[in-house]
């Protein structure tokens, strides 16, 4: 049920490298479902291996500068199939906030920035976090209060940042901060790269409903950076921010495989979970819900290689993201909500439960699964910009 991206007889060959390459080098255990960090120093140097590999093989970064290691005739459909193939693996994604402080520096960063931390973003000697998200500035993303005032040669920040994913393994930050609170939120805002061990920084992970700890809190107390942190130029981090989450373009067809391989894996279950002494997958209600999951998992990936296929050709809506992220966060809750009631009463156990199904992956992921409408703009948001800018709607 794959989508069709053009593949020819040369992007089938990549694909096939590809798969080839991630079994011989990709790490050991599976990903669980989102996005989530090293729960420990030991998968997390192998994740640091795992992603260096993938950048010296030439399978990431390769729209990056020839400068820097990329390629001079860049496919950008190739970086689709490596996000597919990884997926299909289940192995895990490359680590933290890596590819969107990428994107920042080789669009907007300094010379000296470029040649400092591109390199060591290829070798994954650094790992980023991003400082993008407030207590009262999530989806309002222009409405944060972390301030980053102007102190001779350097700034001051004071504020607090939540939900930073691999905050307390990561050494770099990229941090957005207000600098300018008198003129219109979205202009007052600048990008920054920083060293997360600078002094006053205190990161605070937050346990979740997975019983695991993905994300955290991180507090700045009047900690100075210096102006060669800036990110592009001052009151311009909006733009910078923007940009950068623009290049997240795979993410698409790795969470359609996801959807595929949770289809797959529920259907497995539906034929050995018994309702009334037979396979759940006779039941007629529930082959139609089957029916219909695979329905909109294909329109799912029709929608992701469309807007694709819009952007190559400089034709991309702003609507593309909204409707795709909307589509995919939706019908993955609604399919791993159907997974915990087809449990029944051993629904409502968890990992480590002795009579837990398939060790509890499933309770695991319609846990996570609510994040995903909530991370990268609620859908609440999503439909608010779908209304506003493709439909017409008042505000």
């Amino acid at each position: 049920m794959s989508v069709d991206w053009g593949s020819g007889t040369e992007l089938g060959e990549f694909r096939a490298q590809v798969r080839a390459f991630i079994a011989g080098h990709a790490p050991g255990r599976q990903a669980k479902a989102g996005v989530r960090s090293p729960e420990n120093a030991e998968e997390l140097a192998e994740l640091r291996r795992w992603t260096a590999a993938l950048f010296e093989a030439g399978y990431l970064g390769g729209d990056w500068p020839v400068e820097f290691g990329g390629e001079a005739e860049h496919d950008p459909r190739r970086d689709v199939v490596v996000s597919e193939e990884i997926a299909r693996a289940r192995a895990p994604m490359h680590s933290g906030a890596n590819g969107l402080a990428a994107s920042a520096l080789i669009r907007f960063g300094t010379d000296e920035q470029r040649a400092k931390l591109l390199p060591a973003i290829r070798s994954n000697e650094d790992l980023w976090c991003q400082l993008f998200s407030e207590p009262d500035a999530g989806s309002d993303l222009a409405g944060m209060r972390t301030r980053a005032v102007l102190d001779g040669d350097g700034y001051v920040v004071t504020g607090q940042k939540v939900w930073t994913t691999n905050g307390h393994w990561a050494n770099r930050g990229y941090l957005l901060a207000r600098t300018d609170p008198d003129v219109p939120k979205h202009k007052g805002i600048t990008a920054f790269a920083i060293d997360m061990d600078t002094p006053g920084i205190d990161v605070r992970p937050l346990r979740e409903l997975t019983g695991t700890s993905d994300f955290n809190e991180v507090f700045f107390d009047s900690v100075r950076i210096p102006a060669s942190a800036v990110i592009g130029t001052p009151g311009q981090g909006w733009i910078v921010a923007n940009a950068s989450l623009a290049e997240e373009r795979n993410g698409v067809s790795a969470a359609v495989v996801d959807l595929q391989l949770a289809w797959e894996d529920l259907y497995a279950l539906a034929q050995k979970i018994e309702i009334e002494g037979r396979p759940a997958l006779e039941q007629a209600d529930i082959r139609q819900r089957f029916g219909a999951f695979r329905a909109e998992i294909r329109a799912c990936a029709l929608l992701g290689q469309s807007s694709f296929a819009r952007w190559r050709a400089g034709r991309e809506r702003v609507i593309d993201a909204p409707a795709g992220k909307l589509w995919f966060s939706e019908l993955n809750l609604r399919l791993h909500e159907f997974a915990v009631d087809l449990l029944g009463a051993r629904g409502i156990l968890t990992e480590g439960d002795v009579d837990a199904v398939d060790g509890g992956r499933w309770q695991d992921a319609y846990l996570y699964a609510r994040a995903y409408t909530i991370a990268g703009g609620s859908s609440e948001i999503m439909r608010n910009l779908i209304a506003e800018r493709a439909l017409g709607l008042p505000r």
